[in-house]
């Protein structure tokens, strides 16, 4: 312990770090190029996208290089040179360092970290009692498990873990990655109070340009590998056209936030993209020295220098990785670098401020999940890794399933049982509740068999429609309406097992990955058209009368017409839940019908909760509430052999609903009535309810109708905003087409602010 005191007593004065023209390579691929730094004191933030070269600039310092990588140039603490020494050594002489992802151990108590490392550090003024003071939470924490801490606590401990071995420089990675944005605030106020305190200087690695500015007193903004600008954090925080151009971000509040969405989207920008192409190795003839490429602009990691006004707004394309520049590319006749363009449209700020969040049980598909991040991270997305092992193994993902574990209704305990089927279903539960507290989800993305499909895809069914969600999955193949249900979620069939990365699962994986990259970085905002959405039901049997509405509306609204089989009404009501509709003329209930006697066709107990929750204008009708619908004639139940049935068609068979059945369909759908708070107008046809219900028709049946109608006008309970309204007419009758149309615009025409904002989202 003395021998770390007296190394530091004996070293020379200056810069705490300087870093001069360090070159990084990993293999032939140029990762830093000619990066300089000087930090005197406070805190140095260096910011950039992935795949920018930070996480190789931390482990230089650090000395943690990978075998194989090769560095040159200079980087010294306070005058002495460190660049090259072991990584014990550099730590030794003063340079702490909280890693990305946080690395705490999880078998090792709070407590146990923090001797472990106050046994090996340098005397000073950080003590095992002051990180206790400083961080009470850890203190309260002191018995648990780092597998048992939260990733806001893990953070607390890495950064406690490193001011332990008392250092001069704190090197810090990413240390708000994965953090809920509360945590966020937690760390930044951290960081701050170690810069006023002044014993310690922080170099800040941070993709989070909001905690960059707010805690650093000058940023470097790195760009494939170099470092084009560097300023104070007030200038960059000042300059937003700076940050749009080297960053793609905006470093603004919510009121800013909320403008900027309000405000209509902006162009994407067409640009020409340089990709460099090297023949052979360096000693071919014609082939360009390092220097002569780097006074092009042009390397083998990068596309452009930046700074260059080549092609400035092309940071952050879709270039090829290093590893996919090999031999086998075209070469220029003298055999050395071959410089091609390519059209791309690249809208740089689209993925900045949205991570890809990378989801699964890392136990058993930790490898092909993790193939997944890497080929995120390639493409420079900011990737976020959750764990939803329920096994108990050590997780490396970002958050962990304990994390995960909190948000359950029931806390922790209610996943981590002793029955695998009850924990799988507690944790689907959990990470439902996990993804909609996330702000940052720019989309979601799994792989796994029946259980990880099932676990991952109910949390992707909460999400709102358009939120990409992709599910590599190994029952892709069958049916897959379980699943995905009325969501958009994109199902990859597998094809081999998700278990290991192999010559195929390599390649599905790999397009699974691009195609939610494509769909996070090309986000359409806003929508085609400037009319409000409305949403309409129809079956074949009440088409004169959608038809007609929409003729008539089509002028004022968006019509949006859903197939009333079961997932149409499913897949209408998410729009409303996702905030996607102004209003809804719900023509055709019929799934009701199948829901209460038994048909193929039911959406479920939770039709009309949707609208519930939304408190959007609803108009509805009784379409086709005169039937019950099963596949073809030989798969109709044995008890209703003996039923007016009817052909529709070779695959579709129609049952007459009898008198009791339509009383018990007429409660059902009045008791949701009844539990709208938005404006409601119920309209009875009670001429007949679908083109089958007619005089000298199959299902005309007014004795049934007169249940049907009686139980819903028994039971309604009226008010200023909601009306039953009955009328003599067909409900394929014109004159009943104009009624739902008046009755629609009754009850949105108080509501043009709200529908002027759901037609501008």
């Amino acid at each position: 312990m003395a021998l770390f005191s007296r190394r530091r007593d004996s070293r020379g004065s200056g810069p705490v770090l300087r870093v001069e023209n360090l070159d990084v390579y990993y293999g032939r691929a140029h990762a830093l190029q000619g990066v300089s730094l000087l930090l005197e004191r406070g805190v140095l933030g260096v910011v950039g996208r992935n795949g920018m070269g930070k996480t190789t600039l931390c482990n230089a310092i650090t000395g943690l290089l990978p075998a194989g990588a090769t560095a040159s140039g200079s980087v010294q603490l306070a005058g002495e040179e460190i660049l090259g020494l072991p990584a014990n050594t550099i730590t030794e002489r003063g340079v702490g360092y909280v890693p990305q992802g946080r690395r705490v151990w999880p078998s090792l108590s709070v407590d146990e970290h923090l001797r472990l490392a106050a046994s090996h550090g340098a005397r000073g003024g950080w003590t095992i009692e002051r990180v206790y003071k400083s961080f009470p939470r850890l203190a309260e924490r002191r018995g648990h498990g780092g597998a048992e801490l939260s990733g806001g606590e893990q953070q607390m401990l890495a950064i406690a873990r490193a001011l332990l071995f008392n250092p001069r420089l704190l090197v810090m990675d990413e240390p708000t990655e994965g953090l809920a944005p509360v945590i966020v605030q937690q760390v930044a106020a951290m960081l701050k109070t170690l810069a006023r305190d002044g014993e310690i200087a922080v170099l800040l690695i941070e993709q989070n340009l909001g905690v960059a500015i707010d805690v650093a007193d000058t940023i470097a903004v790195m760009v494939n590998g170099r470092i084009a600008r560097t300023l104070t954090a007030g200038e960059l925080a000042a300059d937003r056209e700076l940050q749009q151009r080297l960053l793609g971000v905006r470093a603004g509040g919510e009121e800013e936030e909320a403008a900027a969405a309000a405000a209509p989207p902006p162009a994407v920008e067409e640009i020409r993209v340089l990709t460099v192409r090297r023949a052979g190795d360096a000693d071919l003839p014609g082939a360009e020295t390092r220097d002569e490429r780097a006074t092009r602009g042009l390397t083998r990691w990068n596309a452009a220098n930046p700074i260059l006004p080549i092609a400035p707004s092309a940071i952050g394309s879709n270039l090829p990785s290093p590893t996919s520049v090999g031999e086998s590319l075209p070469r220029t006749e003298s055999g050395g670098l071959e410089v091609r363009e390519r059209d791309a449209v690249i809208p740089v700020s689209a993925t900045v401020n949205r991570a890809a969040y990378v989801a699964g049980t890392f136990d058993t598909k930790g490898r092909e999940l993790f193939y997944i991040k890497q080929c995120l991270d390639k493409l420079g997305l900011r990737s976020v890794t959750v764990d939803l092992s329920t096994s108990g193994a050590t997780s490396t993902a970002n958050v962990h399933p304990r994390e995960v574990a909190r948000h359950h209704p029931q806390g922790e305990r209610a996943v981590f049982t002793d029955d695998r089927g009850s924990a799988v279903s507690a944790m689907a539960v959990a990470f439902e509740r996990y993804v909609l507290a996330r702000r940052d989800l720019g989309g979601l993305i799994s792989a796994g068999g029946s259980g990880g499909t099932a676990l991952a895809t109910r949390a992707m069914r909460a999400l709102p429609v358009g939120v990409p969600k992709v599910m590599v999955s190994s029952v892709a193949s069958g049916d897959v309406r379980p699943y995905v249900g009325p969501s958009d979620i994109c199902m990859m069939y597998s094809v081999t097992d998700v278990s290991g990365i192999n010559r195929i699962s390599e390649k599905v994986l790999a397009n699974a990955a691009h195609a939610l990259a494509g769909m996070i970085a090309h986000a359409r905002r806003g929508e085609s058209t400037s009319k409000p959405a409305l949403g309409l039901t129809m079956f074949g049997v009440t088409t004169p009368c959608v038809q007609a509405v929409t003729k008539q509306l089509q002028g004022e609204y968006d019509c949006l017409v859903f197939h009333a089989t079961g997932t149409g009404g499913q897949s209408m009501e998410k729009l409303a839940d996702s905030g996607l509709l102004a209003a809804v003329l719900d023509v055709t209930t019929t799934e009701v019908c199948d829901e209460i006697v038994g048909g193929v066709l039911s959406a479920g107990p939770e039709r009309f909760d949707a609208i519930i929750r939304a408190r959007i204008p609803y108009v509805g009708s009784c379409g086709a509430l005169d039937m019950v619908n099963f596949w073809a004639m030989d798969t109709v139940p044995a008890k209703f052999r003996g039923r007016n049935l009817y052909k529709h068609n070779d695959n579709v068979t129609l049952m007459r609903t009898t008198p009791e059945e339509c009383r018990a369909i007429g409660e059902f759908i009045v008791t949701k009535l009844n539990r709208m708070e938005g404006p409601v107008r119920f309209v009875i046809p009670e001429g007949g309810v679908s083109a089958l219900d007619a005089p000298g028709k199959p299902f005309w049946d007014p004795a049934a109708d007169r249940a049907l109608f009686g139980a819903i006008e028994s039971r309604f309970r009226a008010g200023p905003n909601r009306k039953l309204v009955k009328s003599p007419l067909h409900l394929n009758d014109p004159g009943f087409a104009d009624l739902l149309v008046q009755q629609l615009r009754e009850v949105t025409s108080n509501l043009a602010p709200r529908t002027a904002y759901l037609a501008s989202r």
